[in-house]
């Protein structure tokens, strides 16, 4: 009895010493760190031959591997990829790390009709790091776009980012993107900081980045030089928060346009604050389809913004029609409410400097202008109202042309 009880305990030992060693050999695999460089995966970094291969087999191992934090490091040099998609979830949180320059092909064509060059789609905790650049060679499709035959693909989005959260954007460079540099859609809890994105001014479409149903999306420090909307905020989004930025050349920083169906999600609680606008053609810009809409945009503030030489510092336009096609009787179903103006100075390009134009079945209320200080050539500006009503407080130049009832 003595030794089957004694060969019993030593078992019994040696299966909870072999359960605690692979526990533990389980902890250390979770907890480490591990780097891998897309060279290693077979990338190539001569500027002609394709890595999308290499950066997919590489994306797949970082997303499947057990660790804390995996970086997958992009060394200097120029990738050549066509278009990708990194998927999640992960096990992991990913840091991204690209040093070099990523380039899309030279022959638009072979980026597909996907509509997308870079997308990451279901991914949680990513980091995505510069000062790497991405560049997709858009010139030749934005000639084509130009061009009268119509035989051209759609055009890709550079970086997509797709029902993700917890997504970092630092320090990278988007230049001269086929369409929108940076799409942000179903996401949550992003920051965008440092980026820089540049495309021509007379480029089609080219928007900075473009919000689309995300909440908590922060952008800040960043320069944003388009020819199209800098920031484009459109239905679904809440809680924005854009500060110290600069925009120019490019169409603004805009909500919406909204009301493009009858039943949209609205948009709520975005902020634009200390930023700067440089020969734009739009500052700050609220855009709405003209025809019946359940839309919204409410809890809006822009704030601490300086303008030079815009075209329309501060401008509503509930008319938005272009073509004149599919806008039944001109009017917006698009309900816009506390949206506050303060702190803005500069130069208009134009002589009307604040132009709030609301729709006729849903006047605009509870605007609030407060100190206003905008000049026309060295002369006051004119402002225009249509069927907005508010308030305001300070000095305000031009004159406010509010109806307070």
């Amino acid at each position: 009895m003595m030794k089957n009880y004694y060969f019993s305990s030593c078992l019994v030992t040696i299966l909870i010493i072999t359960a605690t060693a692979s526990c533990l050999m389980e902890w250390a695999d979770a907890a480490a760190s591990y780097n891998i460089n897309v060279v290693s995966f077979g990338a190539r970094s001569d500027g002609k031959t394709d890595s999308s291969k290499a950066f997919t087999k590489a994306w797949s191992w970082a997303c499947s591997a057990r660790a804390a934090t995996v970086t997958l490091y992009v060394p200097r040099g120029t990738f050549v990829l066509k278009s990708l998609v990194f998927s999640g979830p992960c096990r992991s949180r990913i840091v991204f790390q690209i040093d070099g320059t990523l380039v899309a092909p030279s022959n638009y064509w072979d980026m597909g009709s996907s509509g997308h060059w870079i997308m990451f789609s279901k991914v949680n905790r990513m980091s995505l790091h510069g000062p790497g650049t991405l560049d997709a060679r858009g010139h030749a499709f934005w000639a084509c776009r130009r061009s009268s035959n119509g035989n051209c693909p759609p055009g890709a989005r550079s970086i997509s980012l797709s029902w993700c959260s917890n997504i970092v954007v630092n320090g990278l460079t988007s230049i001269n993107s086929q369409t929108i540099h940076i799409a942000i859609d179903h996401c949550k809890n992003v920051v965008l900081r440092k980026v820089k994105i540049r495309a021509p001014s007379s480029s089609p479409n080219t928007d900075g980045i473009l919000l689309q149903s995300s909440s908590s999306v922060t952008v800040t420090r960043s320069t944003i030089m388009t020819g199209d909307d800098c920031i484009s905020i459109g239905s679904g989004c809440r809680d924005v928060w854009i500060e110290r930025s600069n925009c120019g050349p490019g169409h603004g920083i805009s909500i919406g346009s909204l009301g493009d169906s009858a039943k949209e999600e609205g948009v709520q609680n975005v902020t634009v604050t200390s930023c700067t606008f440089t020969k734009t053609q739009n500052g700050v810009r609220i855009k709405t389809w003209a025809r019946p809409s359940n839309g919204y945009a409410t809890n809006i503030n822009f704030q601490n913004l300086i303008m030079n030489n815009v075209d329309n510092p501060i401008i509503i336009d509930q008319s938005y029609c272009p073509g004149g096609g599919g806008c039944p009787r001109q009017n917006s179903g698009v309900k816009i409410s506390k949206v506050t103006y303060s702190n803005i100075v500069g130069t208009s390009g134009t002589k009307v400097a604040v132009k709030l134009d609301c729709s006729p079945s849903n006047p605009c209320w509870g605007i609030k202008l407060q100190n206003i200080k905008l000049i026309y050539q060295r002369k006051s500006p004119a402002s225009l109202c249509a069927y907005a009503r508010g308030s305001s407080s300070g000095i305000v130049i031009p004159r406010s042309c509010l109806n307070s009832n």
